[in-house]
This record gives C-alpha cells, sequence and structure tokens, in this order.
C-alpha cells in the first residue's frame, strides 16, 4: 500500500475526500475552466497549431497529473512559454498548421513527457539546477518579448514574415505597415485595454473571456470578417481521440534538443510554482522526483490523445488557490467543463477573431517580464545581474534555443568558476579576544609579521587545488622572510579527495625547504579521518594539529594551553 500511495499519489488523499473540499473544488475548477478556453485558444496559436489544440491540451494532461503529480493545486495545460517554444523548436522543420507540423508537435510532446518521466524513474531532478534563477529570468524575459512581436502579425492584420529574431521581425512589419486592417487593430487595442481594466477592477469574470466575448459579439454583429478580420471560423466537435504517435528516428534526432529545453524549462517552472502554493500550506508535501513522474505523464497522454506539450501555469494555478480549490479534483472538474465546451459550444467561437487570441497572448508574456527582479540583482549581485543581462540579450538577437544554450552554458561556467576559485581569507586577531577574523573585513586586527593565518572556505578536490596553492604561495611570497608559522584554519572545509592530501603533502615540502612551520587548526573529524587514512596525520606528527588558530599560535609561542594530541586522536567532530 506504500508503494501505491509513493507513486500514485491520489490514492493517499482521494479516500479522505469529504464534501467542503467538494465546494471548494466545483468553484475554482468551473472558474479556472472558463479562464483556459480563450488562454488554450491563444497558446495553440502562438504554438502554431489550430486554436482547438489547446482545448485538446486541457483535458487528459491535468487528469493525469492529478493522477501521478504531488501537487494538489497545480493547474497543468498549455501555457505560453512552453507554447513559443514549440513554434521556435519546429518553425525550423515544418510549416506552421500543416499535417506534418501538428505531428511533429506530438511527437515533441511524448519526447518531452519520456524525458521527464526518466528524470523523475531515476531521480534526476537535481540536474535542473543548473539553470539559476537569473538565467530564467533574463530568458523569460526575452522570450516574452519574442512571444509579443510574434503576435504583430495578428493584431495588425498584416503579414509578417515568421523569425525567432525580434529585429527581423520588426523589419518585416515596417515594410508591410501600409497594409495595417484598421478593424483588427482596433479591436486588439480593445481587447488588451479589456483585459487590463478587468485586472485593475478585480472583475469577477476574468478579463480574457470578457475580451473573446467582446471580439465574437463585435465581428459577428457588425460582419467584421467580411473587411479583413480573420476569425476561427468552424471548430470541429468532440475530443481527440487515442492514437500513437507517428515518427521516425530520424524526427526524434532532431526534435531532442527541442524536447530537452522544453523538459527543462517546464519542469523549473512547475516546481517554483508547486512549491510556492504549497508553502502556503500544511496538509502536504512536494516530491520534486514525483513531480517529474506526474509532469511526464501529463505530456505523453498530451502526444498519445494528439496535442501538444504542457506544463504548469501559473496564473490558472493562483486563480486556482485563491478562488477555493482544495485537491486535484478541481483540475478533472475543469477539464470536465472544457470537454463540454468542445461538444456544445464550438459553434459559438466561429467569430473568434485571432487578433483578440494575440491580445490575450501578449498581456499573459508581459507579465513574465520581472523589473524588480532586475532592480534586486543589480542591488544585491552583480554577477547574476550580469548573466541575467547576456542571456536577455542573447536570446533576443540569437534566438530562443540559443539563448538557454547560453544559459546552461553560464550556469556551469559560474559553477565551475566558483568552484575552482573559492574564498580564501587571510585571519588577524581580534585585540583582546582569542577569535581570528578576515582581514579584508575588519578593522584594527592584530597581524603578526612572522605568522601567515590562512582559512580555505571549501571542501579541497582536485577541482581547485592547484587554487589553493597558488593563492597559499603567493600570500606566503608576500609575507616575505620574516614568515615563520603557516596556520591553514580548516574549519570550512568539509572534505578532501586525494588530490587535496597529495596537496597538502606538496604544501609540506615547501614549506620545510623554507623552514617555515606548518600548523593546522580546527580540522573537522571527517577530514582528519581521511588524512589518517592516507597516513598524512602520521607523517606530519600529530603535534601540528589544534582545536584553535589561538591554540596554535600559543604552541608556536610556547605558552601553557589545551594539548594537540588529545584533539588530533578524537573523529567524530
Amino acid at each position: 500500500m506504500k508503494w501505491l500511495y509513493k507513486n500514485v499519489p491520489i490514492t493517499s488523499w482521494l479516500p479522505q475526500y469529504t464534501q467542503l473540499q467538494w465546494k471548494g473544488d466545483l468553484s475554482a475548477g468551473l472558474t479556472v475552466g472558463v479562464v483556459l478556453i480563450p488562454q488554450g485558444l491563444a497558446y495553440a496559436m502562438l504554438a502554431g497549431l489550430p486554436p482547438i489544440y489547446g482545448l485538446y491540451a486541457a483535458i487528459i494532461p491535468p487528469i493525469l497529473y492529478v493522477i501521478f503529480g504531488t501537487s494538489r493545486h497545480l493547474m497543468v495545460g498549455p501555457v505560453a512559454l512552453d507554447s513559443m517554444l514549440v513554434a521556435a523548436g519546429l518553425g525550423t522543420l515544418a510549416i506552421e498548421g500543416t499535417a506534418e507540423y501538428i505531428q511533429l508537435a506530438i511527437l515533441l510532446a511524448l519526447c518531452v513527457g519520456l524525458i521527464q518521466l526518466t528524470m523523475g524513474v531515476f531521480r534526476l531532478g537535481f540536474l535542473v539546477n543548473f539553470l539559476s534563477r537569473p538565467i530564467i529570468t533574463g530568458f523569460t524575459a526575452a522570450a516574452a518579448l519574442i512571444i509579443g512581436f510574434s503576435q504583430l502579425k495578428h493584431l495588425l492584420g498584416i503579414r509578417i514574415d515568421s523569425s525567432n529574431y525580434v529585429y527581423k521581425v520588426i523589419e518585416s512589419a515596417c515594410q508591410h505597415i501600409e497594409e495595417v486592417n484598421l478593424p483588427t487593430l482596433l479591436l486588439g487595442l480593445a481587447a488588451i485595454v479589456i483585459i487590463k481594466l478587468s485586472k485593475r477592477f478585480r472583475s469577477r469574470v476574468p478579463g480574457p473571456l470578457l475580451a473573446v466575448l467582446f471580439g465574437i459579439l463585435v465581428v459577428w454583429g457588425f460582419g467584421l470578417d467580411q473587411v479583413g478580420v480573420r476569425v476561427i471560423g468552424e471548430i470541429p466537435k468532440g475530443i481527440p481521440y487515442f492514437a500513437l504517435p507517428e515518427w521516425s528516428s530520424t524526427q526524434v534526432m532532431e526534435l531532442l534538443p527541442i524536447a530537452g529545453t522544453i523538459a527543462f524549462i517546464s519542469i523549473m517552472e512547475s516546481s517554483a510554482i508547486a512549491k510556492g502554493v504549497q508553502f502556503k500550506r500544511n496538509d502536504y508535501r512536494i516530491s520534486p522526483n514525483q513531480e517529474l513522474i506526474g509532469l511526464g505523464m501529463a505530456n505523453i497522454g498530451a502526444s498519445l490523445f494528439r496535442t501538444f506539450s504542457v506544463s504548469a501555469s501559473f496564473s490558472r494555478t493562483a486563480i486556482n488557490e485563491q478562488v477555493g480549490g482544495q485537491t486535484g479534483i478541481s483540475a478533472i472538474i475543469s477539464a470536465a467543463f472544457i470537454t463540454l465546451t468542445l461538444f456544445f459550444l464550438t459553434p459559438y467561437l466561429f467569430y473568434l477573431p485571432h487578433t483578440i487570441l494575440a491580445s490575450v497572448i501578449i498581456v499573459s508574456v508581459l507579465g513574465l517580464i520581472d523589473p524588480k527582479e532586475w532592480r534586486y540583482l543589480w542591488q544585491s549581485n552583480r554577477t547574476d545581474f550580469w548573466m541575467l543581462l547576456i542571456t536577455f540579450v542573447g536570446t533576443l538577437l540569437l534566438g530562443i534555443k540559443e539563448g538557454i544554450l547560453i544559459g546552461v552554458g553560464l550556469s556551469i561556467g559560474l559553477v565551475i568558476f566558483q568552484t575552482t576559485r573559492p574564498h580564501m581569507a587571510i585571519l588577524g586577531k581580534i585585540p583582546g579576544e582569542i577569535h581570528y577574523k578576515n582581514v579584508n573585513r575588519f578593522d584594527q586586527l592584530e597581524v603578526r609579521n612572522e605568522i601567515l593565518i590562512i582559512r580555505f572556505d571549501a571542501r579541497l578536490y582536485f577541482a581547485n587545488v592547484a587554487y589553493f596553492l597558488d593563492t597559499v604561495e603567493e600570500w606566503m611570497a608576500a609575507k616575505g622572510p620574516e614568515l615563520a608559522l603557516l596556520i591553514i584554519e580548516a574549519d570550512s572545509i568539509n572534505d578532501i579527495d586525494s588530490s587535496g592530501v597529495r596537496t597538502l603533502e606538496t604544501l609540506v615540502q615547501n614549506t620545510e625547504s623554507k623552514g617555515i612551520k606548518l600548523f593546522f587548526a580546527n580540522v573537522k573529524g571527517p577530514v582528519r579521518d581521511a588524512l589518517k587514512r592516507a597516513g598524512f596525520m602520521e607523517k606530519m606528527g600529530t603535534d601540528k594539529f589544534f582545536y584553535q588558530v589561538q591554540n596554535a599560535v600559543d604552541y608556536y609561542d610556547q605558552k601553557p594551553g589545551d594539548r594537540y594530541l588529545e584533539y588530533a586522536t578524537q573523529t567524530n567532530n
């Protein structure tokens, strides 16, 4: 039974489901379903697919996530960023809206799902940590601009060449600016105003839905479809049928890079949203690896029921939690509402104009740009700010896939740089006390010319031993011929490998050749164990290891104090 609770989380909470929870879930599910109609249609169009595929993506995938995911509030379905990545990845392989393009989108969802499922099964969720928050912020801001400009053709009612490069979209728009369809533009701008005002005045009816109703009524009432305003047209009734996606090994190899990108971005988005909601509650816990399985099953289900990849929606999850959603049943109710829409309401969407959907997308993606985060990073961490800016500019100028690669490269590069060049400090004594602090951070510390005390703030292993040794020797040389004692304050060294031990042996040889004594202070138990196993402590002598830096200094000054041998033989600290 424990295995079932762990691997199929719905079995752990569904038997305890109550009538009170049903009331909250019903209200939240219907509200999210209403919001999902315009968003689903818009995001499918953004992905380069017929709008109906956005509603298909809102039926089976969220139900599968509810069964296998651990968040009881996360709303899984079509989202703007994933849709944009789909369009960016498939735009070079097929023409938008064609049968080949749709087939590739369906296969792409399967690839995304299998990647996520595999990562969950093998507990590889930690890999997403290689994309830091600044990188994601920069990429998302650039992607939002790319998405927004990609909708100009629908907002203006003109032909614009599709491109992932903003400057090319702007150039193409300028070339066709005289062809702007004024009714289309005015309708789109009016929709943006409606959505914005609904947020400002906290309308009970979601802004996107108001915009959709407004657009349908205006186009139908004034016959604007006869004067160049493009509408969705006839939408097939019913839900998608089950079918295995068509595929070839060549297609899979072409799709894997974009599938990996979508999978990683989706994981990070979903994890952040799920944890954000879960922090407000104490009745359940998020399992990162099970979340991967839930998302993977949702995307596999999306492919098997002939639609495109899905992820967690921040806006719909927030609505679900705020309106009173209690469990995953709210997502199932939302999916049922979309199913009813597909059976009975599709004729009423005939006059829905593309410019309205473009307006929904533009307003949605503008919310992805977070100026506060930019200001915060500029004030708190300039390194993170420049990483954000480089990713932003790289994505904007080179494209979405290239932007992700830049972000991954920067993240990994920063990890390597920080690991190979950790913080080191020269310590001085606080007057009248036995404590030693960084001379670059504290004033009026006592520093003796014949003693050099160095603290190394990282594990000592193959990646940073060269930097450690070079820095120590550089600081020893700076001390000059007066240097008689070197003390390594090892309190921050949590681990050491064979390369680290060899480096310490080299340091011993270098100090002995110069007639300089070498002591160690605050060496932690696990590190002492490693040094003992390597025979280093026996060669060095246990009289060179001390409790504290002050003990080492007192011993050098031949003052009475705590004995070194008792400390050196303890291995449990």
